[in-house]
């Protein structure tokens, strides 16, 4: 069975840092490519990155909202992925979800950022 197990998401203030992990199991973790994105409250999902597999060098890309401030990287020995976020902005609040191209996502981790 596929499952993808968020974790690391709290409350913190702005201008604060997180690190994001998900943890995979039930299929070739080291083979996809994997994304983070975010529902924030009241609005529909939104994509934050992507992390390709290691034929394609594990290469990343980042939405412009995010670009600077987070960093996604893989640990496929471990199959996770993580998500260090710093100077977070009150417009990160969401629940945050690790996801397969084909759109299997876990069940989130909540992302707060307020003072």
């Amino acid at each position: 069975e596929v499952q993808l197990v968020e974790s690391g998401g709290a409350l913190v203030q702005p201008g604060g840092s997180l690190r994001l992990s998900c943890v995979a199991s039930g299929f070739p973790f080291s083979d996809h490519t994997m994304n983070w994105v975010r529902q924030p409250p009241g609005k529909g999902l939104e994509w934050v990155s992507s992390i390709n597999n290691s034929l394609r060098g594990r290469s990343t890309v980042y939405a412009e909202s995010v670009k600077g401030r987070f960093t996604v990287s893989r640990d496929d020995a471990k199959s996770t992925m993580y998500l260090q976020m710093s100077n977070l902005k009150p417009e990160d609040t969401a629940l945050y979800y690790c996801s397969r191209l084909d759109g299997k996502k876990g069940q989130g981790t909540q992302v707060t950022v307020s003072s």
